[in-house]
């Protein structure tokens, strides 16, 4: 079960570190509505996210309170740490936030000093705007930072998580690469990758396989199709596993037939572009930086304008639709890395008018002195 996924004293050096900071806040109370924030702290592996759900967490002593929908009451009850679960709806429609009134009233949160995550996919507007008329929009304040920046540096445990999730990934790819040639279609690829991750046991990753190739090789996230692979192509196929929802991600570059000069220039940038990053983590240096060491490889290379997003990002426990954290490579980031969190190596290259474009996907570890390498299948162009 989910909850004993790691020892009790790791959940409670979470909750703990997790009421030291809202004391820092002054907090009173903290209302977590990612299901990445509350499996971290209950361990519950529920598929209760798709409508309306929260953790109560006071600042005290106060028991763990769950509000889900009920159909999800019993696995809270069985495989979560929370003290207390409560269900709305059952058999009928019922306004998730009455039923969260009720319980704000009957625990004391009305005119105290709350803490709200207000994350993206899980939270409506309306709900929303009914939680802050509720609790007062002077007395709430936007925390979804809170958790989420607590949970990016990884335990030894959770460490160990993510190396499994990456030893899933490269028999995926191992399979992938036996199973690429002309005649195969997209479908009939992912479907390999994915038979091979769940007869290893991966979970589900929370984000769909990305596979595209020859005029749709420029599509950043495309799906696959039932395209067939012709002599020629070149494309770009990535995927996660999971270990107990941690996730890992990986995703290579591969031409049909030798590669053109341009598809060989594309590649080479990205990789080049890559090994920058990589050589620029360690722990203590801001996140932008290696995010603007992959951009001077691509500037110099002369495609900067067609480098479309982040160079990566950092990854922990997934949820449906996205295996990210809140921690990005990107010029804007305010964070600093940290031994112990995992970040994604991914600076991309598309170009729509070309139809062409590259991606080399890795995970590192951060550490103390640099960046450790999870994966252990070659980075190299995969030419069939």
């Amino acid at each position: 079960m989910a909850k004993e996924d790691f020892t009790l004293a790791e959940f409670a050096d979470r909750l703990g570190r997790v009421r030291a900071r809202m004391a820092e806040r002054g907090l009173d109370w903290l209302i977590a509505v990612h299901p990445a924030s509350i499996h971290w702290l209950t361990g519950s592996d529920a598929k209760s996210y798709q409508e309306f759900q929260c953790l109560l967490i006071g600042a005290a002593s106060e028991p763990l309170r769950i509000l889900t929908r009920h159909g999800e009451v019993n696995e809270f009850e069985t495989c979560s740490l929370a003290d207390e679960v409560f269900g709305f709806g059952g058999g009928e429609t019922e306004d998730p936030i009455a039923a969260f009134a009720r319980l704000a009233r009957r625990h004391g949160l009305l005119g105290s000093r709350i803490g709200l995550e207000v994350p993206a996919f899980y939270l409506h507007p309306y709900h929303y705007l009914a939680l802050r008329d509720l609790l007062g929009p002077d007395r709430v304040v936007d925390a979804s930072d809170l958790i989420a920046d607590l949970k990016l540096v990884k335990s030894a445990a959770e460490q160990a998580c993510i190396r499994e999730a990456s030893a899933l990934c490269d028999k995926g790819l191992e399979r992938f690469i036996a199973e690429l040639r002309p005649g195969a279609s997209e479908l009939a690829l992912a479907g390999a990758v994915y038979e091979t991750l769940l007869k290893q046991d991966s979970g589900i990753a929370a984000s769909p396989i990305n596979l595209v190739s020859g005029p749709r090789s420029a599509f950043s996230h495309g799906a696959p199709t039932g395209r067939r692979l012709a002599a020629g192509d070149f494309g770009n196929i990535e995927f996660g596993a999971t270990a107990k929802r941690y996730t890992a991600t990986i995703g290579r570059q591969f031409a049909l037939g030798p590669p053109t000069r341009r598809m060989r220039e594309l590649y080479d940038t990205v990789r080049r572009a890559s090994d920058a990053m990589i050589a620029a983590i360690r722990a203590g240096v801001p996140a932008s930086v290696p995010h603007e060491a992959a951009k001077r490889v691509i500037t110099a290379a002369g495609l900067e304008p067609y480098r479309v997003h982040l160079s990566g990002y950092s990854l922990g426990p997934g949820f449906p639709p996205s295996w990210a954290e809140s921690l990005a490579l990107i010029g804007a980031s305010a964070h600093r890395l940290e031994a112990g969190m995992v970040v994604t190596i991914e600076p991309p290259v598309f170009i729509g008018k070309e139809g062409l474009g590259a991606r080399i996907i890795d995970n590192v570890l951060v550490t103390e002195t640099g960046a450790e390498l999870l994966s252990g299948v070659s980075r190299d162009l995969i030419i069939v």
